[in-house]
């Protein structure tokens, strides 16, 4: 029973933090929740009855029913719940999830590195990177993208069975970011980068890979992809398989640097052909073993995501306000260069990351605190910043016209300025009590089609309206 008494006390320790609800009305509600467990767990006796798990669940619904506070905890823990009371009955009976992961990390890595050897064998190049001037020779760079991710759509469609229409619809949109991946006759034409690669090629490459994460997505989501709660779990995995990713890269770059010294005194070439075999392979299989990670390892995530959001949160809230005030302060905005649009552009990301993460992380039963003041500055900060970026924006393309680069910038701009003004406004009305947090919550989910369209746009039509130049 000691399991049982540990989730009535989060239950107890949820419920108090609603101010209305005194800590006699929690013990008196506490009883009768125990009552109504030992009712289930005792008319359920048997091999196909109620465990005491299950039991608290039903219970914890019931009373649910008769009490708002406790709804709301109900409903913010059951998906949780249902993940531990079926995690022993959702594993294949035939073949572990273990064997099948290394199936997929496998062919991941093999199709890297197929696609690098073809690559390689229609350039005449031997370095990693380098590549042959024209479409032929950089076909690979623009395109790794694709053997990255759509291994990973294929291991959701493995996973979650999203049924016959779906993944017929996968099935196209791969195969047709496909064809434009191979296929565009991108030019030759920047002097900036000696002839190798078309502005509308870069654009197309560094779009593609966030692309074909959506994309996965969707086979994440499965039949649920219209779903605003699933759509925050997207969120949520997204954030916790970007750390997974990160330390399995740490390792593997701290394997790389011991393989180097222990090879070091046989050949530099030797070491060299080492790193051009590993790396890419281990770059694709990492994003399965870390899509798999996530889901076996949840509750370690769990508990470490609201520690991430509170420690980065501030700082990054300080950064941006500083940044706010100074180059409004000095006017040093009317002359950003093109790195500096483009440190911001990456800057407004993580702010609206940070807000998804700390938003997703964050229990809405919890009342208002610092951290959502925190965040509210961080965004109000970030929508000066972005008035600042678009203005300057605004006049290089004034002073020299569209170029690939540029659209691809001013539009993901005002579409981070229309998210974040929403931020904005959901979290004014969560902060005066006016809403919950679950309005942000949708306008955060509901803005993920958003972001499909805008990167299908510059990935398939943008390269087209610029001649692929």
């Amino acid at each position: 029973m000691s399991g049982i008494e540990d989730q009535i006390s989060e239950w107890k320790s949820a419920v108090l933090k609603h101010r209305a609800v005194s800590s006699e009305d929690v013990e008196e509600l506490a009883g009768h929740l125990r009552d109504q467990i030992a009712e289930l767990a005792s008319s359920g006796q048997g091999s196909s009855g109620l465990t005491e798990e299950e039991a608290f669940l039903i219970a914890v619904r019931r009373i649910g029913a008769t009490d708002k506070v406790t709804a709301e905890f109900a409903r913010v823990h059951s998906n949780r719940l249902w993940k531990q009371l079926t995690a022993i009955q959702a594993e294949p009976a035939s073949t572990p999830k273990l064997v099948w992961m290394v199936a997929f990390t496998m062919a991941a890595a093999i199709a890297m590195q197929v696609g690098r050897l073809f690559w390689t064998a229609d350039t005449g190049s031997g370095g990693m990177w380098s590549s042959g001037v024209g479409s032929s020779g950089t076909w690979f760079l623009r395109s790794y993208g694709l053997f990255l991710f759509l291994p990973l759509v294929a291991w959701f469609v493995f996973l979650k069975k999203p049924g016959r229409k779906l993944t017929a619809v996968l099935a196209a949109v791969s195969v047709g970011l496909i064809a434009a991946a191979w296929l565009f006759p991108f030019t030759s034409q920047s002097p900036a980068l000696d002839g190798a690669f078309s502005a509308s090629e870069i654009v197309f490459a560094l779009h593609l890979p966030i692309l074909l994460w959506l994309v996965a997505g969707i086979a994440f989501l499965a039949r649920q992809w219209r779903s605003q709660e699933r759509r925050m779990d997207f969120y949520r995995f997204s954030g916790e398989w970007l750390i997974y990713y990160t330390l399995i890269a740490i390792g593997g770059w701290i394997l790389m640097m011991l393989t180097a010294a222990i090879l070091m005194p046989f050949s530099w070439q030797v070491t060299y052909e080492v790193y051009f075999w590993l790396i890419p392979s281990g770059m694709a299989g990492a994003v399965i073993v870390a899509a798999w990670l996530v889901e076996a390892k949840q509750s370690i995530i769990e508990n470490l995501a609201p520690v991430l959001a509170a420690i980065f949160t501030p700082l990054f809230a300080l950064l941006i306000s500083a940044s706010a005030v100074l180059y409004l302060a000095t006017r040093v905005w009317v002359n950003f260069n093109r790195e500096l649009l483009l440190s911001f552009d990456a800057l407004l990301l993580v702010v609206v990351a940070l807000v998804v993460y700390g938003i997703s992380a964050r229990e809405s039963t919890r009342p208002v605190g610092a951290n959502d003041w925190i965040r509210f500055v961080a965004v109000l900060s970030a929508i000066v910043l972005d008035g600042l970026v678009l203005a300057s924006m605004i006049g290089r393309i004034g002073e020299y016209g569209l170029t690939p680069n540029r659209v691809a910038a001013l539009g993901l701009n005002l579409i981070l300025l229309l998210n974040l003004l929403g931020t904005v406004w959901f979290s004014l009305r969560h902060l005066t009590g006016r809403a919950t947090i679950g309005g942000l919550e949708r306008w955060q989910t509901g803005y993920l089609p958003v972001y499909f369209a805008w990167l299908a746009f510059v990935v398939l039509l943008l390269p087209v309206l610029f001649g692929f130049a």
